[in-house]
């Protein structure tokens, strides 16, 4: 600190200890319109700047180096860093938001100042480099990518990162800030598959070859996949109508007319159909074993009408608590009607 104040640099001092808290404490103190942040650990080249500053004077608003293009020297990045961390962050960065990077956490990036203060950051650690990011791309923010080296860590003392920790931050920001990907395609694929098996099997066993049979055990799977997609898929509709209603995610014409399609009332009116339909076959099922005096029942097509009723009311039962716990979370406070 005193050799950058001896050599006219200005000292902001960050209350707040973490990556993220400093970089955002700094943005905030800068004067300039553009900021260009670095890792001071003499592994970046800051006497060339240039590529960075001209790309934000087009007016890009953010420039991201790319030190797979630029080159890496020996013993600059871990291995896990450079053939699996950051190529799997990076790939999933562009696949989830559609970002066009390919050095998704190069340390070595430049930004407008205003355009980076509006974005509302605020997570402190290390997952403050994909925020910027992932925020940026998601308020329409322009991006460019530009070569940049990185030169061997000269520090004396071994770095801060955790491979696995630092990446498992990262990952999960991605996720959070990715309801169709978190919740909805892996849901929606599970919900598919039990559908498949729920329909195909409820009128008796299927032989797949002379010496695989789907039976009723099948069903059952089947059954619950259906449970557990259905609950996936309306956790990304809260998680993304929540989020919108935050500002975590922008609230686009999309969400609109999710928000104005999926009303309380007209979830509780589709619940309700899954719930009468469901007790009716109870009723049977319940009317058939009153049949043999509460005694066994015969194993066979009984059972699937069960399974199907049992899992109709269950459905019903989740598309009511998930459309209230929705209305619950939109409730506003005093505040927001200001």
């Amino acid at each position: 600190m005193e050799i950058a104040e001896s050599l006219g640099a200005r000292v902001v001092h960050v209350p707040i200890r973490g990556y993220g808290a400093a970089l955002q404490k700094g943005i905030e103190e800068a004067k300039g319109e553009f900021i260009i942040m670095g890792d001071s650990d003499d592994s970046y080249d800051f006497s060339n700047l240039m590529p960075y500053v001209e790309q934000l004077r087009v007016g890009y608003d953010l420039v991201m180096g790319n030190r797979f293009k630029g080159g890496i020297a020996k013993g600059a990045m871990p291995f896990l860093h450079k053939y699996l961390g950051n190529p799997v962050l990076s790939f999933l960065g562009r696949l989830f938001f559609k970002i066009p990077v390919g050095d998704f956490h190069c340390g070595l990036r430049g930004f407008r100042r205003d355009t980076a203060l509006s974005l509302g950051l605020t997570t402190p650690g290390m997952e403050y480099a994909s925020e910027l990011v992932v925020r940026m791309a998601l308020a329409g923010g322009s991006i460019k990518e530009v070569p940049t080296t990185l030169s061997k860590d000269g520090r004396s003392r071994p770095p801060h990162l955790n491979t696995w920790q630092d990446g498992w931050r990262h990952l999960r920001f991605l996720l959070m800030f990715s309801p169709r990907w978190l919740f909805f395609y892996p849901s929606l694929f599970i919900l598919l598959v039990g559908i498949t098996l729920t329909v195909l099997l409820a009128q008796g066993a299927v032989n797949i070859t002379p010496n695989i049979t789907l039976d009723i055990h099948s069903m059952i799977v089947g059954c619950f996949c259906v449970l557990v997609g259905m609950q996936g898929v309306s956790f990304a509709i809260v998680a993304r109508r929540y989020a919108a209603l935050r500002g975590f995610l922008p609230f686009t014409n999309q969400v609109r007319y999710l928000v104005d399609a999926i009303t309380l009332e007209r979830v509780l009116i589709v619940a309700s159909v899954f719930f009468l339909g469901g007790l009716a076959g109870l009723i049977y099922c319940v009317s058939n074993w009153f049949s043999v005096h509460l005694g066994a029942l015969e194993y066979g097509s009984l059972v699937r009408v069960l399974m199907l009723s049992g899992t109709a009311v269950a459905i019903a039962v989740q598309l009511a608590f998930t459309s209230f716990l929705a209305e619950i979370l939109e409730i506003k406070t005093s505040n927001q009607y200001e």
